[in-house]
């Protein structure tokens, strides 16, 4: 009876919130971002291992020890498809606001501060963390490799604000202009041995490959299923031919130890994986859309996209947390170990489930920042208070 009447509650709530959304919302949108968000917080999961040595802990990649793994990378490494969403979203909300006469700086200011609110929680609990271990002895370099950990996620909302800022000067660009970049970029760093900092003109040509690729989405020239076929086709021949003959890592993640990363700074073939996953997720987006109709998917879908930067920001630190409190049991395979083989693997699988309980802890404790306390307003669901006409109507996409 329990059991019964709790799904019929959850029923209750899904239906809720199927009944709050806007009936013209692109639910594939929605669905392809919480996409992005969880592949990237179970990739962290799966291959970043905390060691304990002593009483220090030091980072290590089950990607190192055990290369066969490297699928693991293209599965979970989603950034594209966040990139590709995100263009498509704020060339779309640039549009929306255009038409409303809401000035330039108002539209930034509202995307800007949505993004960085949850910020200021991280922070301020990571300089009171750092502080503390180093008073209480802590080693440097293991206080070090812990806040490198935890604040990784920001450069990802480093270059997601710049293009962010860019949309109005990109909203016509061609993907091929940075796709071009990178491929000169990789040509001089590793055909003909120019300086490694060149690499990091990637970190903004490559990411802006799938940004542009979004607002050629809202431009109306990806509707073709051609168009998602020849991106992932081609992005799979080139991603083939780059790692097959030309000498780049398998792993679209970067690689302790490794003399080239894929990832840090994006390279080529990481660019020609991610139009690829582009394709792919331009393919699907009909078949998202039909399943979305069911409400408790939508639910699920809405509620990621709601705290999607609580999520994105705290789950490394979820992933910390864990593994410094299961210390005091004692060193726990999977968690402290070096990943050295499948027992690594199966036993790293089990406490995944750990992770999400302690994230889950993260999110009720501080997603009201994204959400801007009581004055937030939901972008997936409408709203029950009563909306101004002049803004009702294409805010809701933003």
């Amino acid at each position: 009876m329990r059991e019964r009447s709790t799904r019929t509650r959850a029923g209750r709530i899904a239906a809720r919130i199927a009944a709050a959304t806007p009936a013209d919302r692109d639910r594939a949108v929605d669905a392809l971002r919480a996409v992005a968000i969880c592949g990237v917080v179970l990739g962290h999961w799966l291959v970043t291992a905390l060691v304990a040595e002593g009483g220090s802990l030091h980072t290590a990649s089950p990607l190192r020890s055990m290369p066969w793994l490297a699928p693991v990378s293209w599965v979970f490494q989603t950034l594209a498809v966040f990139f590709l969403v995100g263009g498509h979203s704020a060339t779309r909300g640039l549009a929306a606001a255009r038409r409303r006469g809401v000035p330039y700086r108002r539209w930034l200011a509202d995307r800007l501060g949505r993004l960085f609110r949850p910020v200021a929680a991280l922070l301020a609990l990571w300089a009171v963390a750092a502080a503390l271990l180093v008073v209480t002895g802590a080693e440097l370099t293991c206080v070090h490799t812990l806040v490198k950990l935890a604040l990784s996620p920001l450069w990802f909302l480093v270059v997601f604000a710049g293009l962010t800022a860019a949309t109005p000067l990109l909203t016509r660009l061609n993907p091929l202009w940075p796709l071009a970049v990178v491929l000169h970029v990789d040509l001089v760093r590793f055909g003909l041995g120019g300086p490694a900092w060149l690499g990091w003109v990637n970190v903004v040509a490559g990411w802006l490959v799938p940004y542009t690729l979004g607002a050629a989405w809202t431009r109306g020239e990806l509707e073709r299923r051609r168009a998602g076929w020849l991106l992932l086709g081609g992005g799979v021949v080139a991603t083939v031919v780059l790692v097959a003959w030309a000498g780049y890592p398998a792993s679209m993640v970067g690689v302790p130890g490794a003399a080239v990363s894929n990832l840090d700074p994006p390279t080529l073939a990481a660019v020609t994986f991610g139009l690829a996953q582009c394709g792919l997720a331009l393919l699907v987006r009909d078949r998202l859309r039909r399943a979305l109709r069911r409400p408790v998917a939508w639910a699920v879908v809405a509620l990621v996209n709601l705290s999607a930067m609580t999520i994105f920001l705290w789950h490394q630190t979820a992933l910390m947390a864990t593994t410094a409190g299961a210390l005091l049991v004692g060193r726990l395979p999977g968690l402290h170990t070096a990943p050295g083989g499948l027992g690594w693997v199966a036993a790293r699988l089990l406490w995944l489930p750990v992770f999400a309980v302690v994230l889950g802890v993260c999110w009720t404790a501080f997603r009201w920042h994204e959400q801007g306390g009581s004055r937030g307003r939901s972008r997936v669901v409408r709203s029950h208070r009563p909306a101004d006409r002049r803004t009702s109507g294409d805010a809701r996409h933003v």
